[in-house]
């Protein structure tokens, strides 16, 4: 059976990778982090003290950077390990500051349009579940299954806060909170490539669901689109 591609957008903190890593995992197909891909690009941006606000210096920045996406070795939940240039990056680009600077280099046309290739590449044979914020309008509007996950601000900033508690970043829930609400604003308003829904998505609000819930409901609409396990 033909592995499906499945496209999971959605706003920050609305638990697009968890969930992507879990339907990958059950499915048994690949996941690809997008997100890491343009956290990448921000990390190396700040490492060369580039403005976030230079579009041209970002695309050419992004044009030359390789990032790869592997498996890691024993990770059952599909964390993926991020090379940025060859240097293991993983854990350095799930800062908080990092975050907010991916936010501004997604916004740069440049960038979208060198990392979308590297998307659309990737996924073009299917067996694939990506996620972040523009898969399904953008990157792959032609992908059998879309979902637009979603859930309300105040639940989504305790998310993000417990993620950054659990690593030891020292920031308040106000603080993510005022994070999201901007984030939010910045995703929708950016003008490449906008978080909006596609109007054939499935739109699912995790606010009272657990992880493996919603899981279990994609991996059941996948299968109704005809997709099974990889082969």
């Amino acid at each position: 059976m033909k592995g499906l591609i499945i496209a999971i957008d959605g706003p920050v903190g609305s638990g697009k990778s968890t969930l992507a890593r879990r339907v990958a995992a059950l499915l048994g197909y690949t996941y690809l982090d997008t997100g890491a891909m343009y956290r990448s690009v921000a990390l190396k941006a700040q490492r060369r003290g580039l403005p976030l606000d230079s579009g041209d210096k970002l695309s050419a920045l992004a044009s030359e950077t390789r990032i790869d996406l592997r498996q890691m070795d024993g990770a059952a939940d599909g964390t993926q390990q991020v090379l940025l240039d060859g240097e293991d990056v993983t854990a350095m680009i799930r800062t908080s500051e990092v975050a907010q600077a991916a936010s501004k280099v997604a916004m740069v046309p440049g960038v979208r349009k060198v990392l979308v290739a590297e998307q659309r590449r990737a996924g073009e044979k299917g067996g694939v579940v990506m996620e972040g914020r523009d898969i399904g309008s953008v990157v792959f509007p032609d992908a059998q299954l879309k979902i637009f996950l979603t859930a309300s601000p105040e639940i989504r900033a305790e998310r993000r806060w417990r993620e950054h508690q659990q690593k030891g970043d020292a920031i308040d829930l106000a603080r993510t909170l005022g994070e999201v609400h901007e984030r939010d604003q910045r995703d929708r308003e950016r003008a490449s490539s906008p978080l909006v829904r596609a109007e054939d998505a499935v739109v699912v609000d995790s606010t009272a669901m657990e992880s493996e819930e919603v899981a279990r409901l994609v991996v059941l609409l996948a299968k109704e689109q005809g997709g099974g396990r990889a082969t």
